[in-house]
C-alpha cells in the first residue's frame, strides 16, 4: 500500500496549553471558546460554512505518545483495546470533535465547546448534520458504568509524550 500523507489545513487555538487537565470530549467542554486559523490556501473552502451551527473537526494528536494497542482509558481503571477507547495514542493519531461554530471572520473560525490543545494541527472540517451524524447508542461497552464521570474527567497526562 502507498504511504498516506495529510497536510494540515490550519491550526486550532484554545486556552489549553498542554493536554493535562484538558476536557476529554467536546460534550464536557461546554462554553470553552477558541479559534481555528485556516491557512490562506484553504480559505475558499470556508464558503457557506457559517450556515451550520456545529462543525466536526478532524485533527492530528501531535503530542500523543507512541501507540499502544492495549491502553487504560481516562474513564476506567481497566485496560482495553485501542479501538474500544478514544485515547490519542493510536496507530493513526487522529482526533474528532464536534464544536459549536459562533462566527467566521476572514480565515478564522470562532468556536466553543472546544476540547483540543492549543497549537493542534487541523486536518479537515465537516459540517455536523444531525440527520447524517446522530446515532442512538444501544450499547456503549465498558463505558456503561462509567459514562456519568464524563463531565468531571480531564486529561491526566497518561497519553502525552
Amino acid at each position: 500500500m502507498n504511504k498516506i500523507r495529510y497536510k494540515p489545513i490550519g491550526i486550532i487555538h484554545s486556552p489549553f496549553k498542554e493536554p493535562k487537565r484538558t476536557p476529554i470530549q467536546s460534550s464536557s467542554a461546554q462554553g470553552i471558546k477558541g479559534t481555528i486559523e485556516i491557512f490562506p490556501e484553504y480559505v475558499d473552502g470556508l464558503q457557506d460554512i457559517e450556515g451550520f451551527s456545529h462543525i466536526i473537526l478532524l485533527y492530528h494528536f501531535h503530542l500523543a505518545k507512541p501507540v499502544s494497542l492495549i491502553s487504560k482509558p481516562f474513564m476506567d481503571e481497566k485496560s482495553h483495546g485501542i479501538f474500544a477507547i478514544r485515547g490519542p495514542s493510536r496507530p493513526n493519531p487522529i482526533g474528532i470533535s464536534i464544536v459549536r461554530l459562533i462566527k467566521v471572520k476572514n480565515n478564522v473560525l470562532y468556536v466553543q465547546d472546544l476540547d483540543i490543545v492549543d497549537g493542534t494541527p487541523l486536518l479537515d472540517i465537516k459540517p455536523y448534520i444531525p440527520e447524517f451524524d446522530k446515532a442512538v447508542a444501544i450499547r456503549i461497552g465498558w463505558l456503561e458504568g462509567n459514562i456519568n464521570n464524563l463531565s468531571k474527567t480531564t486529561d491526566d497526562g497518561r497519553f502525552t509524550q
